[in-house]
């Protein structure tokens, strides 16, 4: 299986999936470290790849997305964004809003 397929396959098994340094119990940069706090606020469950596990899938996400920077955040199968621009979503209350839009319930909704 090729790298951009890896990274199709998990984006399509996972509702929320989160390209990141690290893990969420212990992440490796304060970008990660952001967007799981967001994602943890919001309470919705999310599958996390550590990126640095995997060359490949490090710089496959960049080609894939067409995004320099990680973390990555994904919610069914759209490209959402990175650390700013997930922030700024959630203060906004749009990330909620994005969601519910896609089905996905939340504590928080």
């Amino acid at each position: 299986m090729s790298t951009s397929d890896q990274i199709k396959d998990l984006i399509e098994k996972n509702d929320v999936v989160l390209f990141m340094k690290g893990v969420p119990q212990a992440p490796q940069c304060g970008f990660s470290a952001a967007v799981v706090q967001v994602l943890s606020q919001v309470g919705v469950p999310f599958a996390a790849v550590n990126v640095l596990q995997d060359p490949l899938i490090r710089e496959g996400i960049k080609e894939f997305s067409n995004w320099p920077t990680i973390p990555q955040l994904y919610i069914k199968g759209e490209f959402v964004g990175g650390c700013d621009i997930v922030r700024e979503m959630f203060q906004a209350g749009e990330l909620t809003a994005l969601l519910a839009e896609k089905g996905i319930t939340t504590p928080a909704a």
